[in-house]
Order: structure tokens, then C-alpha cells, then sequence
């Protein structure tokens, strides 16, 4: 006989959560996660993280408590989700790309994913570094970029096209517009200071 409790369907979205984004693609998760929203999100709540669940793109993710957030107790929890801010190098991709969903949402009527080549994306990324800078290692910097960026979950490499991306639904919630001007302007703050 096992000590363990009764085995509870809202695990399974609950371990998805914590390993990431669940997409509604994913049904049988998906379908867990909404039949048992209210109790994962005051299991979360518990531990210091806020569930968000954005229905009308589909995904779910879990966000440390902001700092007023943290209140009545919940200051004295550890964080769990270590904060690190981005260089300026992936910073400026988060904008670049950013600004390539919102096109593709309001000019792509035909695809369902918003896909960039990475030689597109280096031809705007280099207008952010002086001109006789190396395109060789703008390139090699980009990519770096980029897989930090696939690490926090924004964008993914399409597996039979090495040169291309998918930018994920998680940078648009991550990174809403409103927000997107503010980092805008201080990328170009940034490059304004370096020359």
C-alpha cells in the first residue's frame, strides 16, 4: 500500500507547467488544465507563481509573483524562477521579432505560423551595429541570439530549414506591446550611447 496521496489528473498539467508552455495543441493537456484552473492556480499560488492562461492564443505559462504582488507572506517565499535580464544583443532580437509577430498577425493571412529567416532578420540587425562592423561575426552573434532566445521558449528551430525560426506565441505574451515600445526605446537609447 502506498503512502502516497489519491493520483490527481491536474499533476500532469501541473508538471507540463513547470516544464514550460502548454499549447493548446496539446488537447488531452490542455483540456486538463481548464477542467482543474482554479485549483492549479491556488496550488501555484501556494509556491509563488501565478498561472496565466491566455485562451485566446492558446497557451499557458507559469510567472514568478511580481514584487507587489508578493504581500502577506508570500514576500518570504524563495523565488523560483531565477530573474535574468537580457544582453543587449538578445534584447534587441526579442524587439526585432516581436515586431515581426505583430506584422504577421496583421499582414499574414495566409500562414498559421509566423516563421523568419534568419538572413531577413540579419539584414535588419545589422542597421544596430556600426557599419565595418564583420557581417561573420554579426551573423555568429545573431545566432547566439537566438538560441538563448529558443532556451526561454520564444522561438524554435524548424527542424528541416536550418536558416529559418518560429516565433512562438509565448513572446507575444511575454513581451505585449505596450511593453514592446518602452524596450524599443531603449535599444535605440543604447545604440545612440555606443556610437
Amino acid at each position: 500500500m502506498s503512502d502516497f496521496p489519491e493520483f490527481r489528473e491536474r499533476g500532469i498539467a501541473a508538471a507540463h507547467l513547470l516544464q514550460g508552455v502548454v499549447d493548446e495543441r496539446d488537447t488531452d493537456t490542455w483540456t486538463i488544465l481548464l477542467g482543474n484552473e482554479s485549483h492549479l492556480r491556488d496550488y501555484f499560488y501556494e509556491i509563488g507563481l501565478v498561472l496565466v492562461i491566455d485562451r485566446e492564443e492558446g497557451i499557458a505559462f507559469l510567472r514568478q509573483m511580481h514584487d507587489d504582488e508578493r504581500t502577506g507572506g508570500y514576500e518570504r517565499l524563495p523565488r523560483i524562477f531565477k530573474k535574468s535580464a537580457l544582453g543587449y544583443q538578445s534584447s534587441l532580437l526579442t524587439v526585432l521579432l516581436r515586431e515581426e509577430y505583430r506584422r504577421f498577425e496583421e499582414e499574414d493571412l495566409d500562414n498559421e505560423r509566423c516563421v523568419v529567416d534568419l538572413d531577413e532578420v540579419l539584414a535588419q540587425w545589422k542597421s544596430f551595429f556600426p557599419a565595418d562592423e564583420d557581417e561573420f561575426a554579426l551573423r555568429k552573434k545573431l545566432g547566439t541570439a537566438f538560441n538563448q532566445l529558443e532556451r526561454l521558449k520564444f522561438v524554435s528551430r524548424i527542424k528541416s530549414e536550418t536558416d529559418k525560426w518560429e516565433v512562438e506565441k509565448l513572446l507575444k505574451a511575454r513581451v505585449p506591446l505596450e511593453e514592446l515600445e518602452t524596450l524599443r526605446n531603449r535599444l535605440l537609447a543604447h545604440q545612440a550611447d555606443r556610437k
